[in-house]
């Protein structure tokens, strides 16, 4: 990792992640009584990457471990410059045939999601080569069977969640651990 530029790693594979690394995300909790019914419904789709239901801000990235202070202070910048807001989940919508993804769609707090994700990824040591273009959505069923995909995206067609979006959380992980929170970040300041 030439001059402390992250790159993307995959979710799921923490052999990556070394005492010099540290795999990083960062993302919008799914508070409850909404968070635990995605949750649980990605757990019944069978995904085997399913965690807690959020929406991502920075996908997961390795970075130097040096480097993480420096991260730490981007996003409390970041997070003052922004004002709390609304976050409006609402049906479901699928990226297939592109990947095999349902999710459930963000209906008001898009721009919101976008501006914060773009102010993230501005970090000299965040800065790294996306597959897609930014999309907002809380990931119910990933990679598993078409059964599995359409079954979630029916059951959540009429799904509907409003709440106010008041701070973002830097999640870490290692190979023998799943992604823990590390810090929240208070919009507004």
């Amino acid at each position: 990792m030439a001059g402390g530029v992250a790159r993307s790693v995959d979710q799921g594979n923490g052999s990556s992640t070394t005492g010099d690394t540290v795999e990083i995300g960062i993302a919008v909790d799914i508070p409850e009584p909404w968070g635990s019914v995605l949750t649980r419904r990605r757990l019944e789709a069978g995904d085997p990457n399913a965690v807690q239901a959020h929406v991502t801000l920075l996908g997961p990235t390795e970075i130097p471990m040096t480097a993480l202070p420096a991260v730490e202070r981007h996003l409390i910048q970041v997070a003052a410059a922004h004002l709390p807001f609304t976050l409006h989940l609402r049906g479901t919508g699928t990226f297939r045939p592109v990947t095999q993804v349902v999710f459930v769609a963000v209906a008001a707090g898009i721009s919101e999601c976008e501006l914060l994700a773009a102010a993230i990824n501005a970090a000299p040591q965040l800065r790294r080569e996306l597959r897609f273009p930014y999309h907002p959505h809380v990931t119910v069923a990933q990679d598993v069977a078409p059964e599995a995909l359409d079954r979630a995206y029916e059951d959540l067609a009429d799904f509907s969640a409003i709440f106010e979006v008041e701070c973002f959380t830097l999640f870490s992980h290692s190979g023998q651990t799943r992604w823990q929170p590390r810090r929240d970040f208070r919009l507004g300041g």
